[in-house]
């Protein structure tokens, strides 16, 4: 079954359709870092940097006279929703979000499914989720939408987003949850720290299933490089207890961050807050430093032999801004089980 991934980033969203069996015949993003990482860990180099608007009048066409699409997946912006006052569709900062319909329309796929943030819920009034149901609906698509924790399907992150799955004559049904969180303990426990030897090796064995799954296939650790704070970063870090903020804190540190999320200390028993694109305010649950960049695809569910591209900082904005594959994959069989079911 083959799939088009609009806004793929380095192909979280991909990976999870991936091991359900569907091929992307095509992934589309408009920045390189991204694209290069996503065609670095596959095969097939599907992955290309265009605008998606030209993609829908130059690409698309093209390669629908070679394929029969049977889902389009993506996470388009759609910042114009939450203007103030009377929407406007024609708000320009809806064109990515338009696109992606366009797209949909265009190909005449079995499904689509996409993913945002959970504030798409909310704007302005909840006109996004109107818009789209309207919208969609009218192609013939049955839509359900819900608000999903990624740590309820087997990633170690409590991580929210909304999903909109269409299918067209039939109805989908999001998969249940799991019962037994994964902790960042239970996440990332066999990776090296600051006193181990040897970083690209794994200091123990497997610990679990989750780190099994993680470690198939891999041969060495990637992008595990540990950033080197200063002293007094240091000293203010040992301060922060296990799961603890800023807020744990004597009160002449709450200057120094402006918000209740600063300084975050991963809880070890609990799964990971939400990975950002940033890392700089929140810290290992036993070591005094941010997270690496391959904690962080863990975190993520990113699997050990998924390497990113480019520069540190880049890294880590590609991981935090990536769909983790094992919650984008529970969602793919879903769907591969209602397409079966004819």
């Amino acid at each position: 079954m083959k799939i088009i991934d609009l806004f793929s980033g380095i192909g979280g969203l991909s990976l999870g359709f991936e091991w359900a069996g569907f091929e992307p015949v095509v992934a589309v993003d408009l920045w390189s870092d991204a694209i290069k990482t996503y065609n670095y860990n596959r095969t097939s180099k599907v992955g290309i940097v265009q605008d998606i608007s030209s993609f829908n009048n130059q690409v698309l066409p093209e390669i629908l006279k070679k394929n029969s699409i049977n889902g389009v997946i993506g996470g388009p912006p759609c910042q114009g929703f939450s203007t103030v006052g009377t929407r406007d569709v024609n708000d320009p900062r809806n064109h990515l979000y338009l696109e992606f319909y366009k797209t949909v329309k265009i190909s005449k796929p079995d499904f689509f499914v996409l993913e945002n943030v959970r504030g798409m819920l909310t704007l302005n009034n909840g006109e996004f989720v109107k818009d789209l149901l309207k919208r969609f609906g009218s192609l013939g698509y049955n839509i359900e939408y819900k608000l999903l924790n990624a740590a309820d399907f087997g990633v170690p992150q409590n991580r929210h987003r909304v999903f909109f799955v269409g299918v067209k004559r039939k109805k989908f049904e999001f998969p249940e949850t799991k019962k037994n969180p994964i902790s960042s303990l239970d996440g990332i426990s066999d990776l090296p720290g600051l006193a181990d030897k040897n970083q690209k090796k794994y200091k123990t064995v497997a610990q679990n299933e989750y780190q099994s799954f993680m470690r198939q296939n891999s041969k060495s650790i990637l992008n595990h490089d540990f950033t080197l704070h200063s002293q007094q970063t240091v000293d203010v870090i040992k301060l922060v207890p296990d799961g603890g903020n800023i807020k744990s804190l004597p009160p002449e540190y709450w200057n120094i961050r402006k918000y209740n999320k600063a300084f975050e200390r991963m809880s070890s028993n609990k799964p990971s807050n939400t990975i950002d694109t940033g890392h700089r305010n929140y810290f290992h649950f036993c070591e005094n430093r941010i997270p690496t960049v391959r904690e962080s695809a863990r975190i993520q569910s990113f699997p050990d032999n998924f390497e990113i591209l480019g520069t540190k900082g880049s890294q880590y904005k590609q991981v935090g801004n990536a769909v983790p594959p094992l919650l984008a994959n529970e969602i793919a069989n879903q769907i591969k089980k209602i397409l079966n079911n004819k």
